[in-house]
């Protein structure tokens, strides 16, 4: 027999001594290298977030669909997903635990609600890789003509196909790098972040010194939308694609609570701070740019080809917007090894309940490295092959960026319903969060609570819309939001019906050898 079943975790009100890690209430024993500090966990969330990935690389999008005005959606989208993070930052302080969405809705909701978050997450974030590392074709071609391997950039499936290559080979480095060990990755990741955060502070105050026109531009339609079905709604509900890409993934810190000191204390600060800077840092590059570029009625500006890159390279002088380039090419490796890490750990944590297939092959962490190897290699072949089949889609950029966030929007949802369940029935929060000085919302807790899972439901309904715009053709790819996701859904529970239900429970190799 290799599982034990759970012995019963704790109710989610319950106290515990201000010591614990998180994990003790789960019947797990400590398996990973706890050595993140501070930054390298506030880092891991802002290198998923990634202020120059998201912003550079759906920019072209939003701007194409709704125009300046779309760039509304930036405060909307912040204060939504922030009503999620508050929440999150809530559980964190509490159960920092690797996997953290799937452990959290295990424990608040059911098995099979954890489970289904667990999934879709999974599988989002390995959608999510996929589409970060094609943003290195909206830059590298850009520093040297040699990047564009397949063609010269202007045939049908040029951009699509060398951006399938460029993606693959950033693939096989983040599967080294995350196989080598956290303290690694940590250090790659920190100095990456730490470039990033003066490269985007730097490129917004050059913007900010460039500009040629007023605030007023951001306060009309300018066109966009006429004669449209929805009108100029309907363009910036489309649009708000573009700002809700950038702000999710902030859970990566609580992620690797497991393996960061403190992480009570650190990982709801993390979040807090990655979110917040991503916000103000990203927008303000988003305005300034559009208010610095030379010409708003260029069409280049809503096309991938030219897009905020083409602003940054008409505003900056000599080989300024070069380096700026090159930041962003850093940003972009560094986001893609904070989404491998974080699928690896979510990965691990499913693993070591049974609730994934090989279980105990992906659960299994490295005696010298202290990582899980065996996932790292799995997520980084699933992420090729779904480039690979995509390779002669030429709205590869959009479709896979847009199942992916529904994904992520679904899977925070089983966490932020549930977690809304508990406080309705005054299960949550837990006494000991403010008695020991831990994070906790308070009073305010239920209405953050109730914006955080409307806000979650209307977002992925508006993202998995039927529209050609986002999907394009034909009617498979127009549903795609609702066919593929639920190709995806329904696979997993299969598998979890037949077989999976039957023995999931934590596998010896990592039981708590103390019940609780």
């Amino acid at each position: 027999m290799t599982t034990t079943q759970p012995g019963g975790a704790p109710p989610p009100g319950s106290t515990s001594s201000s010591a614990d890690t998180g994990i003790e209430h789960f019947g797990y024993k400590p398996s990973l290298d706890r050595s993140i500090g501070k930054f390298a966990s506030f880092a891991a969330g802002v290198s998923y977030i990634s202020i120059l990935t998201g912003t550079f690389q759906l920019f072209y999008f939003g701007f194409g669909t709704a125009g300046p005005a779309y760039l509304w959606s930036w405060p909307l989208v912040f204060i939504g997903q922030m009503a999620v993070a508050l929440c999150f930052m809530e559980l964190a302080a509490k159960y920092p635990v690797a996997g953290s969405v799937y452990n959290w809705s295990k424990l608040l909701g059911s098995r099979i609600v954890g489970w289904s978050s667990g999934w879709l997450m999974l599988t989002a974030s390995i959608v999510t890789l996929a589409a970060v590392v094609l943003a290195l074709q909206l830059n590298l071609p850009r520093l040297w003509s040699g990047f564009q391997i397949i063609g010269d950039g202007t045939g049908e499936y040029d951009y699509a196909g060398n951006a399938v290559i460029l993606g693959t080979i950033l693939i096989i480095i983040t599967t080294v790098i995350n196989a080598l060990g956290v303290k690694l990755m940590a250090m790659i990741n920190s100095a990456g972040v730490f470039i990033e955060l003066i490269a985007a502070v730097l490129i917004a105050i050059i913007l900010a010194a460039n500009i040629e026109r007023g605030p007023d531009v951001f306060f009309s339609t300018n066109g966009y939308g006429t004669g449209e079905s929805g009108g100029y709604l309907g363009a910036f509900l489309i649009a708000s694609l573009a700002s809700g890409y950038v702000m999710y993934g902030f859970d990566t810190a609580s992620s690797l609570g497991e393996e960061t000191m403190e992480p009570r204390r650190t990982a709801p600060k993390a979040i807090f701070r990655a979110i917040l800077a991503s916000f103000v840092i990203g927008g303000a590059i988003l305005v300034f740019a559009v208010m610095a570029a030379p010409d708003l009625d260029d069409p280049a500006l809503g096309e991938q080809s030219g897009s905020l890159q083409g602003i940054v390279e008409a505003v900056m002088w000599g080989p300024l917007g070069d380096i700026f380039l090159v930041c962003i090419v850093i940003a972009v490796i560094v986001c893609s090894l904070a989404v491998h890490t974080a699928a690896i750990r979510l990965t691990f944590a499913m693993a070591r309940d049974n609730a994934l297939p090989f279980g105990n092959a992906l659960a299994r962490v490295h005696p010298k490295t202290q990582t899980p190897v065996v996932p790292a290699i799995v997520i980084g072949v699933l992420a090729v092959l779904i480039l690979v089949i995509n390779i002669n889609q030429p709205k590869i950029f959009t479709v896979l960026t847009s199942i992916a966030i529904i994904m992520i929007y679904l899977a925070y949802l089983m966490v932020t319903g549930p977690l809304l369940k508990k406080r309705l029935q005054g299960q949550w929060p837990p006494k000991d969060l403010k008695e020991d000085g831990y994070f906790t919302m308070g009073r305010w807790g239920m209405f953050v609570n109730i914006v955080a899972v409307v806000w979650g439901a209307a977002m992925a309904l508006n993202l998995a819309w039927p529209r050609e715009a986002v999907y394009g053709t034909p009617w498979y790819n127009t549903w795609g939001a609702f066919v593929y996701i639920g190709i995806i859904l329904a696979a997993g529970l299969l598998w979890y019906g037949l077989k999976g239900r039957h023995h999931i429970g934590v596998l010896r190799s990592h039981a708590s050898s103390t019940k609780e």
